[in-house]
């Protein structure tokens, strides 16, 4: 175990003292230069994620973005909003290749979401994939974790894509990358192309985990302590992780969607990433938390036996078989989150309309 120093942010000895990475869940310029300051060695994003960037950067998109329109005339809003989404992407990227250059290609990457409305169709996924890879020498590719995106995660693999596969919530989906993962690196070393400077992630949304057990119990009407339902994500995590170290998946696992700082503390010290939204970053920064590793420290067998017994869904975010690829579409977390990406997705195209493309001639000049 590696020595802690004390005059280090929390987070920043998360990263330099122990196996644990840090992401930052935006690309944000603003924010991703205060978690690079900070430790972070990588970053990510989808529609949400480029959304709230756009409201919170306005000023440094406004003319680039009527730069696009004015230089494309027969552009589609999509075809704008698509190379808006990259652009910034891309922006996130460049403030990240000293790391990447630094970690010799092992750390230092920008997750780019493919568009979430083809989750049923592996082909467009996989294809927009490859079309993301090229973007920039440090980009990583979000798929989701549905049954057309484990097809994708494969061929994309194999094509030397460094995916980063997204909406996932359960052991199960875990295990379902780690294999498709090895598939594809697999059929590319049959080939003799080269697999070791991928470095492919699998994320597991634990604070999405988290929701989904709380809705499902208030929905059924099953009363649980309180408190266990903040661990649901947390046992599903190290669940995953001590099979992953077992089987020797190279796939790496990260953890998402933050809801309190077991999300962080808990996995002090696995060999995983941390993607952690700007906010809770300077509030882990300012807490009393102590940094020391807790990876390996098991989730209390009451909470897991509570949970296991009380909520069906938490048997089968938990159990390895607890669904199969072609359940993965209708599991309740992937359900709301694909909406709310879905929903995003088409946020940005009206963003796009109503403020560049087709403004609204009653309220402008």
């Amino acid at each position: 175990m590696k020595t802690i120093t004390a005059y280090k942010s929390p987070l920043h000895q998360t990263v330099t003292t122990t196996d644990t990475d840090v992401w930052n869940d935006s690309c944000s310029i603003e924010e991703l230069t205060y978690a690079i300051e900070h430790g972070a060695v990588g970053a990510t994003s989808n529609p949400t994620i480029v959304l709230q960037v756009l409201r919170q950067e306005w000023h440094l998109w406004e003319d680039r973005i009527h730069e696009i329109i004015a230089g494309n005339p027969t552009w589609t809003e999509e075809d704008v909003m698509w190379k808006v989404f990259t652009e910034i992407g891309v922006k996130g990227a460049e403030l990240l290749l000293p790391v990447f250059e630094r970690e010799n290609g092992l750390k230092g990457r920008l997750s780019i979401q493919t568009n979430p409305a083809n989750y049923r169709n592996s082909e467009k996924m996989t294809a927009q994939a490859i079309q993301f890879h090229n973007l920039a020498p440090n980009v990583q590719v979000k798929l989701p974790v549905t049954s057309q995106g484990m097809k994708a995660i494969e061929e994309a693999t194999y094509h030397g894509v460094n995916i980063n596969a997204t909406v996932s919530f359960t052991v199960s989906q875990a295990i379902a990358v780690g294999e498709a993962v090895e598939r594809g690196l697999d059929r590319r070393a049959a080939e003799g192309k080269p697999v070791d400077n991928m470095r492919p992630v699998c994320t597991i949304m634990v604070g999405r985990t988290d929701d989904w057990m709380q809705v499902v119990a208030k929905r059924d009407g099953v009363i649980v302590n309180p408190a266990y339902l903040h661990w649901a994500g947390v046992a599903v995590f190290k669940k995953a992780y001590r099979i992953y170290q077992e089987r020797g998946y190279r796939a790496r696992l990260l953890a998402a969607a933050y809801r309190h700082h077991l999300h962080w503390s808990e996995f002090i010290g696995g060999d995983v990433i941390l993607t952690i939204p700007s906010q809770w970053q300077k509030w882990f920064n300012a807490s009393q938390v102590g940094v020391k590793e807790r990876m390996d420290d098991p989730v209390e067998q009451a909470i897991i036996d509570e949970l296991y017994g009380r909520i069906p869904d938490f048997r089968k975010a938990y159990d390895e078989d607890g669904m199969t690829p072609a359940e993965f579409d209708t599991y309740g977390a992937t359900v709301r989150t694909l909406r709310g990406f879905i929903a995003s997705y088409h946020e940005l195209i009206r963003v796009i309309r109503e403020e560049f493309m087709l403004p609204n001639p009653d309220i402008r000049s």
